[in-house]
């Protein structure tokens, strides 16, 4: 009884739309002659689709860079801030929590304009340098700054998680390490680290798998530089663009579940390679 308004609502925004989703991608609508089966066409359309396996690859790159370095800038803050050895700590980690709170939209529209090439500041700032004007939203530094935003916006999140992680640490393997005369960096890396790693591997799943969704910062920043955000930029804006865009429903639903399957399948994997390793239970 405890945990039936959760399933209730996972089933009526979760699995419902799931269901629905994958008995949408089996027909096909059309103008002229309505809508009809047509099984796996539309997977078959998408699987030889350029422009979803290139979002596709982009993501996973994406992600391959994102995750790592907003872990391991989270730990280290977490770990100054445990250390005790910054004052008025409680004040700052409140300041570094406080991107996770803006919108992913706000988020994206505010950094637009502090990256906007040639009147935003850091623009000017690396005219000020003598790197000439940069164009923040080109082609080739789009990426670059789709991760600039969401490592600013989730560092503060993963560092939260951590902090509380390494605060249930035992004060007695601490002080027994001090006493055996390890140093502060031994007791950060040699172990907190290997005591908070659940928390970590935690972390990294989660960061995975909102890389591999990656949606928000690319669709507002489409309308700075549209050329630089290309039709299927992400999987899910491809998703979105097939769908709502271009009036595709049952392609787009089709994209969807494809999407839906391989980040199961490499949350699964993730998951099982932990597992086998011992890291996790």
């Amino acid at each position: 009884m405890f945990i039936a308004p959760h399933m209730l609502m996972l089933g009526l925004f979760m699995l419902v739309p799931t269901v629905y989703a994958v008995y949408t991608s089996l027909f096909t609508s059309r103008l002229v002659g309505g809508t009809r089966f047509s099984g796996l066409d539309n997977y078959v359309t998408v699987l030889h689709s350029s422009a979803f396996w290139e979002g596709v690859g982009r993501v996973l790159l994406f992600g391959v860079i994102q995750v790592p370095v907003t872990i391991g800038l989270a730990f280290a803050f977490a770990a100054i801030f445990d250390a005790g050895i910054v004052p008025f700590s409680r004040f700052f980690r409140t300041v570094f929590f406080m991107p996770f709170a803006v919108p992913g939209v706000v988020a994206s529209v505010m950094w637009s304009f502090l990256l906007l090439p040639g009147f935003g500041p850091y623009a000017k700032l690396a005219q000020s340098l003598g790197l000439g004007n940069i164009d923040f939203f080109s082609s080739q530094l789009i990426l670059p700054t789709i991760l600039l935003i969401v490592i600013w916006g989730w560092t503060g999140y993963n560092m939260t998680i951590l902090f509380t992680s390494l605060k249930s640490i035992p004060k007695e393997v601490t002080e027994a390490a001090i006493v055996e005369g390890a140093s502060l960096l031994t007791i950060i890396l040699r172990i907190k680290l290997p005591m908070v790693f659940p928390s970590i591997v935690m972390l990294a799943f989660l960061n995975t798998v909102g890389a591999l969704q990656l949606f928000t910062e690319p669709s507002i920043l489409a309308a700075f530089q549209p050329q630089a955000i290309s039709f299927g930029f992400t999987p899910s804006l491809f998703v979105y663009n097939t769908a709502v865009g271009s009036g595709q429903y049952n392609l787009g639903a089709a994209a969807a579940v494809i999407l839906a399957l391989i980040i199961g399948l490499i949350s699964v994997g993730a998951f099982a390679l932990q597992r086998r390793k011992g890291e996790v239970k």
